[in-house]
Order: C-alpha cells, then structure tokens, then sequence
C-alpha cells in the first residue's frame, strides 16, 4: 500500500493508505481507548472513546472508522477531547447496572480499565437502573444484560469469525438488549455452536462462565487474533 505522510500532535509520521487512523496512532506508540474496537473484527465506531479531533472537521471523529489520508493533522489527547472520552465512560457506566464489587469480572474488566484510565472517580449524571435480567439457560454460559455496554463485539465475532450469527441486538436506543436467535433464550438456540468466543470477546462481566465467582473471569481476547492467525497458516488443516 502506498505510503502517505500525516500529522498526529505535531509530529510528522508515516502510514499506509487503507490504514484507519487508529491503526496508524497505534503504529508510533499512542495509547487510545476502546471497548467496541477489537483486532480481528471488523469496526463499528460505537463506543466513541478513541475519538480525535482532526483539523478542518467541526466535530472530532472516532480513528477506528476514520480513514487516514494524506496532510491530515490529528490530536490525540487534547482537553477537550479528554473531557469528552471521561463524559462517556461516565454515560456508559450510568446507563446500566455496573456493580463492580460482585461482578464476576472485576479486575479483569475493559470498562473498569479505561474508566480508572481517564480518571473517573465518579458519576456525574443520574443512573438509569434499568431492571434487567440475566438469561442462565445455557449449559455452560451466562449473560447478565445489566453489565452490557452494546459494543457488539459478541455479535460480529458470532458471524465473522464462528460464522453463524447467533447474536443480534433487539430495539432501540437505552431499551437495546442482545438476544439469541430472533428472541430465543440462549440455552434454546439451535444455531449456537457453544464455542465460547463471544464470551472471551466481552469487554465486561456481561458474557460469562456459569460458576465464576466474584473477580474469577478472566478473558482471553488474544484467542481471537491465534484463531485467525492459525486459520491464515491452515494449521489445522487435516
């Protein structure tokens, strides 16, 4: 791919033409924050953390999605933008049921992470405390739909990588749950495959292991780049 020449906090650097500009912050060192962005799956610019503010844009533009082109100039980290990532970790902690202190994944959990990351030691805006349910009818996992946070990552792991589309997201706007086979209960599903991925792709607690207790969660999201990585070399081909 050829290569272009941008700006990133005033600094001259190279990237290649198709890269986002998440790929190319990423290349020379620059830390950004995601919970929807994973490697391996394709981008859906949900989660709004790893926003920049581009020169000529009039509102800053999520790099997962944002194709790098050449002359551009970003910032990455200016306070606008910092105030901006902390106002969403707030909202998407807001918006559900985070209890961090009996969920099975603390310690272990991305929206935990990045919200200690940006400094968030509170919550400014009113909670939802939706009463949402949890769905235990699979032999093996669990979701808890208070801990979601909708990054879908579960979804498109399902159909890009296992291929079968097991997961979707029903309604609309802070009444969004994900569901199983057009509204099945995940233990009725004839489509899941019960391979676990969706669970190891969860950025929070929200898809688990039935039987892990409080912090015991740890996920695996490096299986997804093994996977493809060892699909690319057919290692497992007979």
């Amino acid at each position: 791919m050829p290569v272009i020449t941008l700006t990133i906090n005033d600094e001259l650097v190279s990237g290649r033409r198709g890269e986002s500009l998440l790929q190319v912050i990423r290349e020379h060192g620059i830390e950004l924050p995601t919970l929807c962005h994973m490697e391996g799956l394709s981008e859906r610019g949900g989660c709004r953390l790893c926003i920049v503010e581009v020169e000529g844009s009039p509102r800053p533009l999520p790099a997962c999605t944002t194709m790098a082109r050449e002359g551009m100039v970003i910032r990455t980290h200016t306070e606008r933008i910092n105030r901006y990532r902390r106002m969403i970790a707030e909202l998407l902690l807001a918006e559900r049921n985070h209890y961090c202190a009996v969920c099975v994944s603390i310690g272990h959990c991305e929206l935990q992470k990045v919200a200690a990351d940006l400094g968030v030691d509170h919550v400014r805006y009113e909670y939802l405390s939706p009463k949402l349910g949890m769905d235990l009818s699979h032999e093996r996992f669990g979701i808890d739909h208070n801990r979601c946070i909708l990054c879908t990552r579960c979804v498109r792991v399902c159909e890009e990588v296992e291929g079968v589309r097991t997961w979707d997201v029903a309604n609309r706007g802070v009444k969004s749950l994900i569901f199983a086979d057009l509204d099945y209960r995940w233990g009725e599903s004839v489509s899941c495959t019960s391979c676990g991925k969706c669970v190891q792709v969860c950025p929070t607690g929200a898809l688990f292991t039935k039987g892990a207790v409080v912090g015991e969660m740890v996920k695996d999201p490096g299986m997804l780049t093994r996977i493809l990585e060892g699909r690319d070399k057919k290692e497992w081909e007979g």
